[in-house]
């Protein structure tokens, strides 16, 4: 990288912390100043500023309306992840969450969710797929797939008020566990797209879940895209030493947290905390 390529992103990055400062004031839905007078304050060219504020609406920070200028983004909806060693049990993400039934049928597993809940292809399975809302807006599309012969007489209600698991326990016996979650970045088709209210390709979090019973047998696969421009996942991490049963790992094994940067010492154990997600 030469000199000049340097010095551009440097001055895109104080014009971004530039506005991130300002935005601290402000609220949802307020106006920052327009780019002729940023470009002004600051000092810097207009390409200069709009690619610093292209990064803020990409990152769901900053909201552009054309003809109108740019305005602060909604809040995002915050998950934290804490483990609880006692039950599968973790904070609610912020908001009222709702839930809208977009298909509720009962299919063959086929090879792949068969493989993942232990299944014949040919065994059958409830699918389901609902849109997640929260305030009425909506934020994420689950997609279930639960044994059929566990849930019999599962119904629309169920799966559109209240908590599933607590349906689950308490109509069908179906008692959870634990659960492996998986979290990575991904894209919205232009399906997803539309339902979510978002661009086609938009940046989304796709979450995947394998829950087990208290026996240890499968009882649910889910796959889920979340909206990258209005979730949010805050890990809480403990830096010291373990108390009773909790899991330890080297810093090399915790994300955002490079090797070396805490240096194994007599006394010192890094703990990570959270592997579930209460997306129920």
């Amino acid at each position: 990288m030469d000199a000049g390529e340097s010095g551009t992103l440097l001055k895109r990055e104080r014009v971004r912390d530039h506005i991130l400062e300002l935005m601290e004031s402000l609220d949802p839905g307020d106006a920052i100043p327009s780019e002729r007078s940023l470009c002004a304050e600051l000092h810097v060219s207009r390409p200069t500023l709009r690619a610093a504020v292209d990064e803020l609406v990409a990152a769901g920070l900053l909201v552009r309306e054309h003809g109108r200028g740019m305005f602060v983004a909604p809040e995002k909806i915050t998950q934290e992840l804490v483990s609880d060693q006692r039950a599968m049990v973790v904070p609610r993400a912020s908001g009222a969450w709702t839930s809208r039934l977009l298909e509720f049928t009962t299919i063959a597993a086929g090879a792949r969710v068969g493989r993942k809940l232990h299944l014949s292809p040919a065994a059958d399975i409830v699918y389901v797929a609902r849109l997640r809302l929260v305030d009425g807006v909506p934020m994420a599309i689950e997609h279930l797939h639960i044994p059929a012969r566990l849930v019999p007489t599962l119904t629309a209600q169920e799966l559109e008020a209240g908590d599933l698991y607590e349906h689950l326990h308490d109509r069908h016996g179906v008692r959870v566990s634990e659960a492996v979650q998986t979290i990575e970045p991904t894209v919205v088709s232009q399906a997803e797209a539309k339902i979510l209210g978002v661009p086609h390709l938009s940046p989304a979090l796709l979450f995947e879940r394998l829950t087990n019973d208290t026996d240890g047998q499968a009882v649910e696969y889910v796959h889920s895209i979340y909206r990258g421009d209005r979730y949010r996942i805050v890990t809480r991490l403990t830096l010291g030493p373990p108390t009773g049963d909790e899991r330890t790992t080297s810093a090399h094994s915790i994300p955002g947290i490079p090797p070396g940067a805490f240096p194994q010492r007599e006394g010192v154990v890094l703990t990570a905390q959270g592997d579930v997600h209460a997306d129920r």
